[in-house]
């Protein structure tokens, strides 16, 4: 087996912009990711650390070291982008300056104790994992938010105490974005725990209590999603960008296989919109949803397909507001899932009175 990985290298003292080198590794006696990590710092040494506690993203995704060259290539195929955890924080190739999340500690450090701080180091991939880092540098961070489960587990006395020191915060809980499907292997256990400390902080409505339509009332119908038995009109010459969020949906993709368009999958097709806080912190959630239209235009997305009413209002009632939030246009069209599969079946007097209604129609129709 070879493997053509694309290693990242900047070294601070001497580089203006980090840049990445080619090594085609053939597998031999390496059994996992630090083994080849280690086979390429025999032939080109490189900064990163010769343990198994050492991680490190792969594709965008966050992992560690240990997984197993059959795991990593049944995961990520053998074509591999191997980057820190924190591309901002890099100073020596795969080795980052760690202060910004150890300093967020000093938030709770009266109340732990030498184990705690252990257990809040261990959790540190989850501290740059998670995607609100990228957009709020200031953010509390995730394992502050585990530890302060785990710590009021440990002492019920010291919850209020616990949960003010948060609160406190400029950036905290209510700006969490889900760590699901941006940690390989991922423990949906520490999802429940965050979730755990910001019910108790009182920051979240359930999604169905919330008005995503700031801008404008949206009343659509989009009916029943038709079961696709033969497709009447493909969409060859289409560009798709489907926006999957934290679950794909079935009906949705297998639509999408059967269309003969080109369907443009990129990491932001997968974020989490934090919808559950939308109504105190609805312009982070505006960052995040401008970031995933723009995407697909930006890689020539034709529509933008969602599947669901919440994600539809999100992306097309608020055009105004994701403009202001990016500073550009946002032209490109969004289209439901119901919608798309009447366009498929020819069903076009019934799916053109939504589609005249869209804040950018689609003029599919």
């Amino acid at each position: 087996m070879q493997l053509e990985i694309s290693l990242f290298k900047f070294d601070y003292k001497s580089d203006y912009l980090p840049y990445y080198t080619k090594n085609f590794i053939k597998v031999k006696k390496e059994k996992t990711l630090l083994d080849i990590l280690n086979s390429i710092n025999n032939e080109n040494p490189f900064g990163y650390r010769n343990s198994e506690n050492f991680n490190v993203a792969v594709n965008g995704i966050y992992v560690n070291v240990k997984i197993s060259i059959d795991e990593l290539t049944k995961t990520f195929g053998k074509d591999l982008t191997i980057e820190p955890i924190s591309i901002r924080r890099a100073h020596t190739d795969l080795l980052i300056n760690d202060a910004d999340f150890q300093e967020r500690l000093a938030i709770l450090s009266e109340f732990v104790e030498d184990e705690d701080i252990a257990k809040y180091k261990s959790n540190k991939i989850y501290f740059y994992a998670s995607n609100t880092i990228n957009f709020e540098y200031d953010y509390i961070g995730d394992p502050l938010l585990i530890l302060a489960h785990d710590l009021i587990e440990k002492d019920k006395s010291k919850e209020k105490e616990i949960l003010e020191a948060l609160s406190e915060s400029d950036c905290g809980a209510e700006y969490h974005t889900s760590l699901e499907n941006r940690v390989y292997n991922f423990d949906t256990t520490i999802e429940e725990k965050i979730t755990s400390i910001k019910t108790k902080l009182n920051l979240t409505k359930s999604v169905k209590e919330q008005n995503f339509n700031l801008e404008k009332k949206n009343d659509l119908n989009f009916g029943s999603f038709d079961e696709i038995k033969e497709i009447k009109h493909d969409f060859n010459d289409f560009n798709i960008a489907y926006y999957k969020g934290s679950k794909e949906d079935s009906e949705t993709s297998n639509l999408l296989s059967q269309l003969n368009a080109k369907i443009i999958n990129t990491q932001t097709m997968n974020y989490d919109l934090a919808l559950d806080t939308f109504h105190i912190n609805s312009d982070f959630t505006m960052k995040l949803a401008s970031t995933i239209i723009l995407d697909a235009f930006d890689n020539s997305a034709d529509l933008l397909v969602v599947d669901n009413e919440d994600a539809f209002n999100l992306f097309d009632s608020n055009r105004k507001s994701l403009q202001e939030t990016s500073g550009r246009d946002i032209i490109l069209p969004v289209i439901h899932k119901n919608e798309l599969a009447k366009l498929a079946l020819g069903l076009h007097d019934e799916v053109k009175q939504t589609l005249c209604k869209h804040s950018v129609d689609p003029e599919l129709v």
